[in-house]
Parts: structure tokens; sequence; C-alpha cells
């Protein structure tokens, strides 16, 4: 199961979710260059921004995630006692990379 399904949140959470609470005001700031008619260079400038830190937010779930939770699956098969439904997981949160 994926750790929405448990519920689970990891310590890096509380950090992903200040970067796009950030990222989000940002793009608000943007909606409002574009409203305002300022200069495309200065607008994409500021899309790349936002882009970036969404992609920062990314990759931090990504690393914590296979971190943490998949430190235990692979314990847990090298002893044999896991199942391998989470390497599923690694191999599809691996795409988003």
């Amino acid at each position: 199961m994926s750790d929405h399904q448990h519920g689970h949140q990891h310590q890096s959470h509380s950090d992903i979710i200040k970067r796009l609470k950030r990222a989000e005001g940002h793009l608000r700031s943007i909606v409002s260059m574009i409203e305002d008619s300022r200069a495309c260079v200065d607008i994409a400038q500021q899309l790349h921004a936002v882009e970036k830190a969404v992609c920062q937010a990314k990759r931090v779930l990504i690393q914590d995630h296979i971190d943490h939770c998949l430190e235990h699956t692979v314990e847990a098969i090298a002893t044999g006692i896991g199942e391998r439904a989470p390497l599923e997981d690694f191999k599809q949160i691996t795409k988003y990379l």
C-alpha cells in the first residue's frame, strides 16, 4: 500500500508544504503580472522560478520516500519476511524523477 493509503506523513512533508505554499503565492503573483501586462521576459523568469521550486519539492518528496519507506522493504525482502509489492512502488515513484 502507498503512504497515502496509510495516512503516513514523512518528516519532510511540512517542509514540502511550505515550499508549495510559497510557490502557490508566487504563482498567484505571476497571474497578476500577466493581468497587468508585464513584460513577457519577466513573467517567463518568474514562471521558471516557480517551476524550479515545484521540481525541488517533488525531488525532496521522492528522496525522502526512498530513504525512509523503502529502506525497511529492502531489509524485509533480504530476510525473506517482506512482500515484493513495495518494489513495484519503488518502480512507480522513480518514474517521476
